[in-house]
């Protein structure tokens, strides 16, 4: 046999090899199996209907697997924009290595947090939004340690708010609002045990008095606007803090803001609509604010002079006791 003809087997069988490993599926047999389950009871819808138990799952849209140290199990199922009429699979909780489960603008997509979720011990990131999602919030997600992103919003969720979501090391983000929640806040939320999270609750049906607790929490940004929350809310502002956005408006909250201090980087504050007294303070005209509305309170004496506060028109002051200045009326 001559050199030549020895070199072209070897490249026959090294092309032979190469080919067959690029060939290989790299889903796993069972999280493919999974998979056409769950295409098959959201009725085949069209955003995923290209998949194809002949190829490889890993290549599927709306999917994605982990690489090889966690032999490139599903990692990302992410199913959005389409038009489904069904429940959330229960099949979802047979995929042991997902870390992130999106279920969004599915408008009728019906039904209960699903149950078998709880299964899902590496999850990280969830967002079921903008469906019409029913029931309450389950407790079981404050067992999902591994959960950093919650997104829950635009649906038809009802109940308490569980306090068990305090409970979760990693979380930095909560987002719930546009629901029909009811209950207070947690007094737990005063005490989450890593980063404090973004917290937005706005467009609910809370109740009740915000937990003294949370003033100890320095939240970049937090919205609890559009509920039916009273009592004192002051203990959300301070000059020490980082808060980035705090948005209180349309609530029933009721307290002096003369001596409350605002933190330089708030950028957005809105308190419109509650039932707050006082005088503005000075030391809001060091503020840099892009959105600001103070409007329909019982706030009176004279707008101070300087920063953004007179950047802004009078509907941002309109409806109160007897604010005056610039832009309003001149001060008697």
């Amino acid at each position: 046999m001559t050199k030549t003809t020895t070199l072209l087997i070897f490249l026959f069988f090294t092309l032979l090899l190469l080919t067959t490993s690029l060939s290989k599926d790299l889903c796993h047999k069972d999280d493919k199996n999974t998979l056409l389950k769950i295409k098959k009871s959201l009725g085949n819808p069209y955003n995923i209907i290209s998949w194809d138990p002949k190829d490889d799952c890993c290549t599927w849209v709306s999917v994605e697997c982990g690489d090889a140290t966690v032999n490139h199990r599903v990692t990302s199922l992410d199913i959005s924009d389409d038009q489904i009429s069904a429940q959330i699979p229960p099949e979802v909780g047979d995929l042991p290595y997902l870390q992130t489960l999106i279920f969004r603008k599915l408008s009728n997509l019906t039904g209960p947090i699903q149950p078998t979720i709880a299964k899902l011990k590496y999850l990280r990131f969830l967002r079921l939004s903008w469906t019409n999602l029913t029931g309450p919030i389950p407790g079981f997600l404050g067992q999902l340690k591994d959960l950093e992103y919650i997104d829950l919003s635009y649906n038809d969720l009802s109940g308490y708010i569980p306090s068990s979501l305090a409970m979760l090391p990693k979380l930095g983000y909560l987002e719930l609002s546009r629901n029909k929640l009811t209950g207070p806040i947690p007094e737990s939320f005063g005490s989450f045990p890593g980063e404090v999270p973004d917290l937005f609750l706005s467009h609910n049906q809370l109740t009740g008095s915000i937990p003294r607790s949370l003033g100890k929490l320095d939240f970049y940004r937090i919205d609890l606007s559009r509920n039916k929350l009273r009592g004192d809310a002051s203990m959300l502002f301070g000059t020490n803090k980082k808060t980035w956005i705090i948005d209180l408006s349309r609530n029933m909250f009721q307290f002096d803001i003369s001596k409350v201090k605002v933190a330089k980087t708030v950028n957005l504050l809105d308190l419109n609509h509650n039932g707050i007294t006082g005088s503005i303070p000075v030391q809001w005209t060091e503020l840099s604010l892009q959105t600001f509305n103070v409007s329909y309170n019982r706030l009176c004496g004279p707008i101070p002079k300087g920063g953004d506060l007179q950047r802004y028109d009078a509907y941002a002051y309109l409806h109160n006791k007897c604010l005056c200045g610039a832009p309003l009326q001149r001060c008697k």
